[in-house]
């Protein structure tokens, strides 16, 4: 499981053999959640929540939308066959 980008002690996962819509996985503190991108522009959308807080939630997603382009290029790299 590439780790595409690492921020606030967690890191943001894209699993090769994954499904669309294009997403990524938060993982780290005990707690994982899962953003779908809406690439390219975004915003990313929170689709799971497993242990984080609101405020979390809220700052994760904010800290995916600067890294847009980063992140729909990983996934673009990582499943090509889509």
């Amino acid at each position: 499981m590439p780790t595409v980008l690492r921020f606030f002690g967690l890191r943001v996962v894209i699993y090769p053999n994954d499904h669309k819509p294009t997403h990524v996985h938060v993982i780290g503190n005990g707690c994982e959640a899962v953003f779908k991108l809406n690439c390219p522009e975004g915003p990313p959308e929170l689709r799971e929540n497993y242990g984080f807080s609101s405020k979390d939630l809220g700052d994760i997603a904010e800290e995916l939308a600067k890294h847009m382009g980063v992140l729909c290029e990983k996934w673009r790299e990582i499943h090509a066959h889509f």
